[in-house]
């Protein structure tokens, strides 16, 4: 008889709670996908499967909700028709009633954990990755339908009078660079070549332009092949609320594998290196017959370089005043002297802030002398991709880079800069604000995953009982009264959030918070309970 009622009831809350799950769940994918389309101009084919891959995400919150009005609804129409009360007649106690609400709370919870700490952020990742797999196909077709296409970041702003996407060719190319700090700077070229690199956790899109013309200050440069390089960051996926609980504990033991803080710490690395290099030549030019010394990659050539002043400024690069002096130096001719410059101005800038660009050197209007003799002016000598000296990047390399950025500025034992400017000190003290955040919004981001998971039983219960007491009016009534609970307890989950990622309060302050709502609402539903079992 018991077998025969349990299946009875949970016949009609399965029912009741699929049918929902599905409807819920249809209408909320939809509405995650518009920042996707925004962001990458996806195709119709890959918005079909893109609901698919963000199914998971609305699971998440339509189980509890689904599973909530099925309880409500199925035991409000069994009180209402009076089967409850059949059923306590003959004997049968109201804990065993409760059993099949029971469990499908119970099924949701565990559910709703797999699926917020598993579930939800592998399929995020997938439908990230189906997307920069397509990466090529979103460029070209922005380029055809809107003339350009920005690249993700917000820097570079690729226009293109023709594309030929079988060959990767863009035709008649203008690359706006709109760097931050910088005067916006045009790079016009015949041709330019699009290559898209896939990775797991991000992608990078490089543009190589041939016969190009660079404008510097309205200064057009001959400069031939260059390449635009740009790694693009995930959508979602680089937000911690869509990491698996692995991915949490890889990034709590290293916090550059978290997008934003690996940012911040290379911006932070790219003002160091300068201010170290603005320092040490300072010191090695007091002695009048030292050059400072960069070498090419390949070693094929070597350029010694003597300036009167170094000077650091809040463009993030070393402005050279005159007179400065450069020497091309050939190392396989025993260091014959292959060309001299002679300027009034020049600077040192970082090409990017990754680890694997180097220095840029630049000299305005220099006169120029081959050791043969011939002599000339150029607009400019620009001097891309040298590498940066080892002992400037001593202590910079990865497995160190955060312990070398986030030591004590005023003592500067990491940086090794004997007065830091303010910028540095303040980009400082912001990825050590950073590092913190990061810390707190794990721990929270954990803790309110673990209380909204075990927070679907209490809550489902609660639409038991109340379902149950509305059995004098409509039924749907119940379930409006029944969501009251949920939303007080998202209200103190949302509340612990922010009180843990809050530096002032602290992150055991908000973890209690959190807890306390689901002891709060665990307490109601004993209540509930002694009632409904008294009746």
């Amino acid at each position: 008889m018991f077998f025969l009622l349990h299946r009875y009831l949970m016949k009609e809350l399965l029912r009741i709670f699929f049918l929902a799950t599905v409807a819920l769940t249809l209408m909320l994918s939809a509405g995650l996908l518009v920042p996707m389309i925004k962001e990458y101009g996806v195709s119709p084919r890959q918005m079909l499967s893109l609901i698919g891959d963000f199914c998971p995400i609305t699971l998440t919150f339509v189980i509890p909700i689904a599973a909530l009005f099925a309880a409500a609804m199925t035991y409000g129409r069994f009180a209402a028709d009076r089967e409850l009360d059949a059923c306590r007649a003959g004997g049968i106690a109201f804990r065993t009633l409760i059993l099949p609400g029971f469990s499908l709370a119970l099924a949701a919870a565990l559910a709703n954990l797999m699926l917020s700490f598993y579930i939800t952020p592998a399929f995020i990742h997938r439908s990230e990755y189906r997307v920069r797999a397509d990466a090529k196909q979103i460029l070209f077709r922005n380029i055809q339908r809107k003339g350009y296409w920005d690249l993700p970041g917000g820097r570079y702003k690729i226009y293109a009078e023709q594309t030929v996407p079988a060959d990767n060719l863009l035709l008649d190319v203008v690359i706006l660079d709109t760097q931050k700090n910088k005067p916006p700077r045009m790079i016009t070229a015949r041709q330019a070549t699009v290559d898209i690199e896939t990775h797991r956790q991000h992608h990078s899109v490089t543009v190589i332009t041939e016969d190009t013309i660079r404008f510097d200050e309205n200064q057009p440069i001959h400069v031939g092949t260059i390449g635009v390089s740009r790694r693009v960051p995930p959508l979602l996926a680089d937000k911690i609320k869509f990491q698996k609980i692995e991915q949490l504990k890889q990034i709590q033991a290293d916090k550059l594998q978290f997008g934003p803080v690996y940012d911040l710490a290379l911006a932070v690395r790219a003002q160091t290196i300068l201010e170290r290099l603005a320092e040490e030549g300072r010191q090695t030019l007091n002695n009048p017959q030292e050059y400072l010394r960069f070498r090419t990659a390949d070693g094929g050539r070597e350029y010694r370089l003597r300036a009167n002043g170094l000077d650091l400024n809040q463009e993030r690069q070393i402005e050279l005043t005159g007179p400065v002096r450069l020497l091309e130096i050939l190392p396989y001719r025993n260091n014959e002297v292959y060309c001299r410059y002679e300027s009034d101005h020049g600077r040192i800038t970082l090409e990017d802030d990754r680890i694997d660009r180097g220095l840029e050197l630049i000299l305005e209007t220099p006169q120029w002398q081959l050791a043969g003799g011939i002599k000339g002016t150029a607009l400019q000598k620009v001097i891309p991709d040298l590498p940066i000296p080892e002992g400037i990047l001593e202590g910079l390399q990865r497995d160190s880079l955060l312990q070398t950025l986030t030591e004590d500025s005023s003592a500067a034992k990491g940086l090794r800069v004997s007065s830091p400017s303010r910028f540095l000190e303040a980009l400082q003290k912001q990825l050590r604000e950073q590092l913190i955040q990061v810390d707190n919004h794990l721990t929270s981001e954990i803790h309110s995953r673990l209380v909204l998971g075990l927070g679907c039983i209490p809550l489902i219960v609660t639409g038991i009982c109340l379902g149950i007491l509305f059995r004098g009016g409509h039924i749907l009534s119940a379930f409006g009264a029944s969501t009251i609970p949920g939303a007080v307890l998202i209200v103190f989950i949302l509340s612990g959030k922010q009180l843990t990622k809050n530096p002032a309060a602290g992150p055991e302050v908000g973890i209690a918070v959190m807890w306390g709502g689901l002891v709060l609402l665990t307490m109601l539903v004993w209540i509930l309970y002694r009632k409904i079992s008294r009746v």
